[in-house]
């Protein structure tokens, strides 16, 4: 089955890029013309066009650029349905992995970032390929973080991670001169 075309698209949907809804323009069946496309699946907005699923925020880069993007889109916000077009971006699959936000599991609220009971300090690590690399232990929990983030400054993340967490609290820091 083939992938809609950019004709096909705007002759069926119109994408607003400050909300990143899509509006049917065609009747048919249940769907009325002005009513919002898609229904949510795992977090993202998933339109069926001619019996075919197309998750939104690919629809809304085919809508404006003309394309499907090569790369995976990613939603600049980490949030999967909001698909407004400042908050989508086009990029690798690895860079579009490392804006997420922290696993459940991170009490200290900076990936990579824990404390370690046996040894009463914050250990650092950093996942690279799926391997986990250790990055030190640290006594400061300020120290530990400053090596998360030049970990990532390292392996060129800056710019991945838009919401990294080791990025926030250094910034707030000197934000607030401490």
């Amino acid at each position: 089955m083939n992938l809609i075309t950019y004709k096909e698209l705007h002759k069926q949907l119109m994408y607003n890029p400050w909300t990143g809804y899509f509006y049917w323009c065609i009747s048919r069946q249940s769907i009325k013309i002005g009513k919002i496309a898609g229904t949510k699946s795992n977090g993202y907005i998933v339109i069926k066009i001619n019996k075919k699923p197309y998750k939104a925020h690919r629809l809304a880069w085919l809508y404006v650029y003309g394309y499907f993007p090569e790369n995976d889109i990613d939603h600049r916000d980490q949030t999967r349905h909001h698909n407004w077009w400042s908050n989508l971006r086009e990029t690798s699959n690895q860079c579009n992995q490392r804006n997420r936000g922290n696993p459940v599991n991170n009490t200290s609220n900076v990936k990579g970032v824990y404390w370690h009971k046996q040894n009463k300090l914050w250990q650092v690590i950093i996942v690279i390929n799926n391997k986990n690399k250790f990055l030190g232990y640290y006594k400061s929990f300020d120290n530990a973080v400053c090596a998360r983030l030049a970990g990532e400054q390292c392996v060129g993340w800056d710019g991945c991670d838009l919401n990294s967490p080791a990025y926030l609290y250094v910034k707030e820091v000197i934000r607030k001169g401490q």
